[in-house]
């Protein structure tokens, strides 16, 4: 066990549960570090179920472009705790993060507080001492409880789409979830809202009113729309011609759109080219990534596709399906799923969505400390949604399956239903993240 594993371990032993989702525990430690959360630079507070992070991407890539620097804070990490904490542009090292975390300790002085909550205090720590001109800090669960949304006055806040997702922690209606994720809007603050469920919106414009919020809707306020190849994207600024994305799949323009709308509020006067090298630079891992060469890649059967994607509840099965049904227009391959899922997610929503699209499915467990689904209940769940299905005890295992056989056409594999599947995937593949 290296000493960052060590200090995490630690650090779970300090609260008997992994989320227990309050603002009252980090506020205290952050209180006792001299309230650093005061001492950011601008920032841009992004919530939602899907789409957080790509919008995040979208976001650093065009403010770099523009000789902006930018702290990014995400979660999950998929391989290194680092990737949670981009200082500047670049992901923290190991010695400031190491130290980060024992200041954070002895100011805690073992009293109660998540994991999340320490680590999230310690990145605050981090960015309040290393000059930047904006910090892009996603929620890690929920919003209104959050341990981010310490940040009293952020320069704008974004919402993601909103689906169904932690039914345990944020309720099992879709205005329940909306009603914490609107939790993050604040007085005077711009609101970029995505697309939404109209119940979800109705429930965000009700918080956003009592706040003093003001909102940016897409569909309303602005809007991004494909003509001849290109991307059209209108708000109250004008137009903006703009290339396609770099990162694949349909939903990904929605992502974009968002990430715009939010840069031209808080930047409105950001170059043409920054927002388009940000369309063409962003890069977001396990997010229909397309992994091209590594340890994996050459089990897979010779000249055949292979996908990662951490999608795992009924919206990121929806739009992912619709992406592979759009690959499968462009060029037709056999589509075969390996997915393996946590036992908290509700698979049948995510899998429905592949029904008539995908040929097979292979389920395999995800390995570690994560309370993953069987690989046999995974098969049973496809089964009953229409998808057949066989368990298998690995990735690779299913990957030499693939490769067993004879295909007249080279397949489309997609590995999908878990952030932690597609880390593991990542290392195992030996593809570095920066």
């Amino acid at each position: 066990m290296n000493s960052q594993q060590a200090i995490l371990s630690r650090f779970a032993l300090l609260h008997p549960k992994k989320i227990d989702l309050s603002l009252g525990r980090i506020e205290r430690l952050l209180d006792d570090l001299g309230a650093p959360q005061r001492r950011l630079p601008p920032v841009v507070h992004v919530a939602g179920t899907n789409g957080k992070g790509s919008t995040i991407a979208f976001m650093r890539a065009a403010l770099e472009a523009a000789g902006k620097r930018a702290h990014v804070y995400t979660s999950p990490h998929l391989v290194r705790f680092n990737e949670r904490v981009r200082l500047a542009g670049k992901l923290v090292d190991d010695e400031r993060l190491a130290e980060a975390f024992d200041r954070c300790e002895r100011a805690n002085d073992g009293q109660p507080i998540t994991v999340f909550e320490i680590t999230t205090a310690a990145a605050l720590l981090l960015f309040s001492e290393s000059p930047a001109d904006y910090l892009l800090l996603e929620v890690g669960l929920g919003g209104r409880y959050d341990a981010t949304n310490v940040v009293e006055s952020p320069a704008a806040s974004v919402i993601a789409s909103i689906s169904i997702d932690h039914v345990e922690f944020l309720g099992q209606t879709i205005e329940k979830i909306a009603y914490e994720k609107a939790g993050i809007l604040k007085r005077s603050a711009p609101a970029i809202i995505a697309e939404q469920n109209p119940r979800a919106l109705a429930v965000i414009e009700d918080e956003a009113r009592k706040v003093g919020a003001p909102l940016i809707v897409n569909g309303r306020d602005f809007s991004l729309r494909e003509e001849n190849g290109r991307l059209v994207f209108e708000d109250e600024f004008g137009l903006v011609d703009l290339p396609p994305p770099r990162l694949p799949g349909r939903h990904q323009h929605g992502n974009a759109a968002n990430a715009l709308a939010a840069l031209r509020a808080i930047e409105p006067r950001l170059s043409l080219s920054a927002l388009e090298r940000g369309l063409l630079e962003a890069e977001w891992p396990a997010r229909l990534q397309r992994l091209r060469g590594g340890a994996l890649v050459e089990l897979a059967p010779p000249r055949a596709e292979l996908w990662l994607d951490g999608g795992h509840n009924e919206g990121g099965g929806r739009v992912l399906a619709a992406a592979m049904a759009d690959f499968e227009e462009q060029s037709p391959r056999p589509l075969v799923i390996i997915c393996g899922t946590l036992a908290t997610k509700d698979t049948a929503g995510f899998l429905r969505h592949f029904k008539g699209l995908a040929q097979e499915l292979l389920a395999v467990p995800i390995a570690g400390e994560h309370a993953g689904r069987s690989a046999e209940e995974v098969a049973k769940i496809a089964a009953d949604v229409g998808v057949q299905a066989a368990a298998l005890p690995s990735v690779e295992a299913g990957l030499r399956f693939l490769s067993a056989r004879t295909w007249p056409t080279p397949p489309r594999v997609l590995i999908a239903g878990s952030l932690y599947l597609a880390g593991a995937v990542l290392e195992a593949n030996g593809t570095a993240l920066e």
